[in-house]
């Protein structure tokens, strides 16, 4: 029932005002993506097809759509040309041409054409390679040297494939085109698909008689040393393009460039979100308490920084700029987030122990009782030595611990 359609825009998801290009792309896309060849069983996906299809097949269709813009699926539901699924006139639309762009790419083929050759110049495909980098290589960059067998351009035959004196003849098959042309049944009837040519492999032309060096594939494996420089902040799963250093082209098309995928290894100590640096610090329980200068580890070496008395466990502090340099400007940087964590000691002498509880009493408020002898004894006219004060005790205490 039509009431049960859904909008023939909404379903290609374009707007009320998209182009024929638009139409055609939109349709494109959903088509491949739900085309029953590659999703066999799935009635969810045939059902999806067979919408997005109709809908096509009407917005396409100045007339048609001029109706459905104006009536909506009413102007279609008493033999308007488009009585639901079944009774779709999909010769209307120029579907062959979409069809066997589309369909020439599920059952093998390449691009469509009507009528012209496909045996023009074609860039060679790319080339791709792993390589692992260190974290710190990651951050600043580094230069890796690769040893690669590259094809090249069979100075015998000079790339035809041909033994030198013979030429490579036309293919009877394609005559030359480079492509065949299939008449198949689909849900919709007969659709053309084009594919390429069995026999050429799309260059439509045969060689007989084969280059005795290339073994008629026009070209030979050269081992060569490349250098790839990998810029700073490049991160796992990014690549490095070299343009021209992947596999050559046909009948005289551009060589494929060669992409070199990146695998960062996992550092020790740093941590990487995007361009910031994460990691973490121990403190002792007297620097936190007393506070102080410390040394941080970052990617550029050691840095001091204070930190207050009374510091607490998953304090983070911000050092800025000193994170991973941005691709596009190696002189833009992230931050550094070190987390503080305060240790707390496991084995302490007795010593320490009663140096803590005393210190535990001082904050509850219970103060020791004081030896006024002591005082009384101290020597007149001499300059004695300075009491220590009950935190430093404590500190000596936790300082000879870390010793």
């Amino acid at each position: 029932m039509a009431e049960t359609k859904r909008d023939y825009y909404e379903v290609l998801g374009v707007s009320k005002s998209a182009t024929e290009d638009e139409l055609k792309k939109a349709y494109r896309k959903l088509a491949k993506k739900y085309h029953p060849d590659t999703n066999p069983g799935d009635k969810e996906a045939e059902a999806k097809f067979k919408e997005a299809s109709e809908a096509y097949a009407v917005l396409s269709d100045a007339e048609k759509r001029r109706q459905y813009d104006q009536f909506g699926h009413a102007a279609f539901e008493q033999g308007g040309g488009a009585g639901g699924f079944g009774g779709f006139d999909f010769n209307a639309a120029d579907m062959g041409d979409i069809f066997g762009d589309i369909f020439g790419d599920f059952f093998g083929g390449g691009r469509s054409s009507r009528g012209g050759a496909y045996n023009g110049p074609m860039q060679g495909a790319n080339v791709r390679i792993n390589v692992r980098i260190s974290f710190m290589e990651a951050v600043f960059g580094v230069n890796k040297k690769f040893e690669m067998n590259l094809k090249d351009e069979c100075p015998h035959c000079h790339g035809t494939g041909a033994k030198p004196g013979t030429q490579p003849q036309t293919c009877s098959k394609c005559g030359g085109k480079g492509q065949v042309v299939y008449t198949q049944q689909s849900l919709f009837g007969m659709v053309r698909n084009v594919q390429t040519c069995p026999d050429c492999h799309g260059s439509g032309k045969i060689i007989k008689d084969k280059c005795p060096d290339c073994g008629g594939t026009g070209y030979i494996r050269n081992k060569k040393t490349i250098e790839v420089s990998i810029p700073a902040g490049i991160d796992s799963g990014q690549s490095v393009r070299i343009r021209g250093k992947g596999e050559p082209g046909t009948n005289g098309g551009a060589r494929g460039d060669l992409l070199v995928n990146v695998t960062v290894d996992r550092h020790p100590i740093f941590r990487r979100q995007e361009y910031d640096i994460y990691s973490t610090m121990p403190i002792s329980f007297v620097q936190a308490a007393l506070g102080g200068e410390i040394t941080i580890k970052t990617v550029d070496g050691d840095v001091t920084q204070t930190i207050k008395a009374g510091t607490q466990t998953d304090t983070r502090i911000r050092l800025k700029g000193k994170g991973v340099p941005t691709i596009r400007n190696k002189n833009i940087r992230g931050d550094h987030y070190v987390t503080l964590v305060v240790q707390v000691p496991e084995k302490l002498n007795n010593e320490q122990k009663e140096l803590l509880r005393k210190f535990d009493d001082s904050l509850k408020g219970i103060r020791p009782q004081e030896n006024k002898s002591e005082k009384s004894e101290e020597p007149k006219g001499k300059e004695g030595k300075k009491k220590k004060s009950f935190m430093d005790k404590v500190k000596e205490a936790f300082d000879d611990l870390d010793e």
